[in-house]
């Protein structure tokens, strides 16, 4: 299983957010270029970036940023926020993302993710997002009637092979992600399942791997130094 430290980037600096609320922010780093050289060095083998402006409203204003951290990282890095445009999405891949995250736009944009899976196939991750069960979308500040679950089976039939799977309301909390769901997901499909959302401790990366996810992604818990990359790399096989 993969482990994905987390750089969410909001306004310039690396943040986390609980539950998604852009007004429970934390500034962690000023420089998320430093954190993400930190994390490198600390053994991780993937990064997870977020742009938490481009989710919100598109798009563009950390791009630099983004660039930086893949210029200076030697390992992968997935890279979501804000990417509604087969245009934009090349641009990222273009700098050197090894994988480019969509979530509002593989939801709201009719064919979007046909166009993206001719375009770009696996370079393509779908981000599900859900609050009791149902999408959100645009920076997780609206939710729809929308089965996440549904949803996950529908991007199978259409060709995507990863998704990203956040229950936005273990978000930030260290309690521990949506094990049923994400279980419930596994079974459902045949997908690369990344878990997302919670993950703390290190009985929770055993639970995961055990329940045969593909990857988690890791933020709050390795800031707040509730777990270590170097406990985890302890226990992952």
């Amino acid at each position: 299983m993969i482990i994905f430290p987390a750089i969410d980037i909001l306004g310039g600096k690396c943040v986390r957010l609980e539950q998604g609320r852009f007004d429970k922010e934390v500034i962690y780093f000023d420089d998320p270029v430093e954190i993400a050289g930190l994390w490198a060095s600390k053994g991780a083998t993937h990064l997870h970036v977020v742009d938490l402006d481009g989710a919100r409203d598109g798009f563009g204003k950390n791009k630099d940023t983004i660039r930086k951290i893949i210029q200076a990282s030697d390992i992968p890095v997935q890279v979501g926020g804000g990417f509604r445009t087969l245009g934009v999405i090349d641009e990222m891949l273009e700098l050197g993302a090894a994988k480019v995250i969509i979530g509002t736009s593989a939801v709201m944009i009719t064919d979007f993710v046909d166009q993206v899976v001719k375009e770009f196939g696996d370079n393509i991750i779908v981000s599900l997002d859900a609050r009791n069960g149902n999408i959100a979308v645009e920076g997780w500040t609206k939710i729809l009637n929308q089965p996440a679950l549904a949803f996950a089976q529908e991007l199978e039939d259409k060709g995507i092979q990863s998704v990203v799977y956040t229950d936005i309301a273990k978000d930030g909390m260290l309690q521990g992600p949506n094990f049923k769901e994400l279980k419930q997901l596994k079974e459902m499909t045949q997908l690369n399942v990344i878990a997302s959302g919670g993950i703390t401790t290190v009985q929770h990366i055993k639970e995961l791997e055990s329940s045969g996810m593909y990857g988690a992604i890791i933020g709050k818990a390795l800031y707040a130094g509730a777990i270590t990359l170097e406990e985890i790399q302890e226990v992952i096989l």
